[in-house]
C-alpha cells in the first residue's frame, strides 16, 4: 500500500489543479440520458447469459483556456439474472492542453496539440456474487486529434487500480499491479445530418494476479453510437434532444480470461439524452 501512496497524492495535486485555474468555462454541457439493452453480460454471472440493464446517466462537459473537464456518473439497474443489482460507476477525466495553457501552436501532422490527462474512476454494486467497490486513478499524455468538427483525442494512461468486493472478504484494498491502456475518445458530427458518431476505445494491458490469486488478461472495450439531433424537430434549440443506439463490445470484461462465461459481451443498445 504505502508504494501508492506517493502517486495517489502527486495525482490528487494534479486533479486541485483545476479548481486553481483562473479562467471560467468557455463552454459547457450538462445531459441526462437513459440507456436499455438486453444483451449485457457479467463475467461469472448466470453462466454468461444475457442480463437487461436500465441505465440512467448524468454527464457534464466543459472547456476552458487550460484544456476541459469531464465528469460522467452511471446508476446501471439489472434485471433477475443479475439479481436485481444496482451499480454505481463514477468517472473523472481533467484535460490539461499544452497547446492552451502556453497559448503556442503545438500541431504537427494530423495532430492539433499535446497535453496530459488525469483522472478516477470509482463504483460499487450490491452484486452478491462480486458485490465490485473498485477505486482506480488515471494519467498520462494525449493528443488532441485536429479533426474538421467534433473532437478525437488519444490517450496512453497508466492505471492504478484497487477493489476491494464484498466476495472476497479482503481486509483491506487489493491493489493490482500498475498497467498501461490505449484510451480514445470522439465525438464526431456527419457532416448536415443531424446524426453524430460518438463513442470510446480502450485496451487496456493485463493487470496481474486478480485478489483471489488468478490470472489477469488485456482488455478491449469499444462503446460507439449513433446518436440523432431530434431538437430542430420537435422546436427544440440544437442539440438539445438526441435519440439513438449503438453497440458495445467488451473482451476480457474486468480483465477476467475471455474463457469465464460472460467475460465477452457484444451488446446493441438504444438510447436518448436531454441537454439542458
Amino acid at each position: 500500500m504505502s508504494l501508492f501512496t506517493p502517486t495517489r497524492a502527486a495525482l490528487a495535486a494534479a486533479l486541485s489543479l483545476t479548481t486553481l485555474a483562473a479562467s471560467a468555462a468557455e463552454w459547457r454541457d450538462f445531459s441526462l440520458a437513459y440507456t436499455y439493452g438486453t444483451r449485457f453480460k457479467e463475467p461469472y454471472v448466470a453462466d454468461g447469459g444475457n442480463i437487461a440493464k436500465n441505465i440512467v446517466t448524468a454527464r457534464y462537459v466543459d472547456g476552458d483556456s487550460w484544456g476541459g473537464n469531464f465528469f460522467n456518473a452511471d446508476v446501471m439497474k439489472s434485471d433477475a439474472v443479475d439479481n436485481k443489482a444496482t451499480e454505481v460507476f463514477v468517472m473523472y477525466r481533467r484535460l490539461f492542453d499544452f497547446g492552451k495553457i502556453s497559448q503556442r501552436d503545438l500541431s504537427f501532422g494530423p495532430v492539433k496539440s499535446v497535453g496530459a490527462t488525469v483522472g478516477f474512476d470509482w463504483n460499487t454494486k450490491n452484486s452478491p456474487e462480486y458485490g465490485s467497490r473498485t477505486r482506480t486513478l488515471v494519467a498520462g499524455p494525449t493528443l488532441v486529434m485536429d479533426v474538421p468538427e467534433g473532437f478525437l483525442n488519444v490517450s496512453v494512461l497508466a492505471i492504478w487500480e484497487s477493489n476491494r468486493p464484498t466476495a472476497a472478504n479482503l481486509p483491506e484494498r487489493y491493489w493490482y499491479k500498475t498497467h498501461p491502456a490505449l484510451d480514445l475518445s470522439w465525438g464526431i458530427p456527419l457532416g448536415n445530418s443531424h446524426w453524430q458518431f460518438g463513442g470510446y476505445g480502450q485496451y487496456i494491458a493485463a493487470k496481474g494476479q486478480n485478489e483471489f490469486g488468478g490470472p489477469t488478461s488485456p482488455e478491449t472495450h469499444i462503446n460507439a453510437n449513433l446518436m440523432y439531433d431530434l431538437g430542430p424537430k420537435l422546436g427544440l434549440r440544437q442539440g438539445q434532444l438526441k435519440a439513438g443506439f449503438g453497440y458495445d463490445y467488451w473482451r476480457a470484461k474486468f480483465g477476467n480470461p475471455a474463457s469465464v462465461p460472460g467475460a465477452v459481451a457484444r451488446t446493441p443498445y438504444l438510447s436518448a439524452e436531454y441537454h439542458f
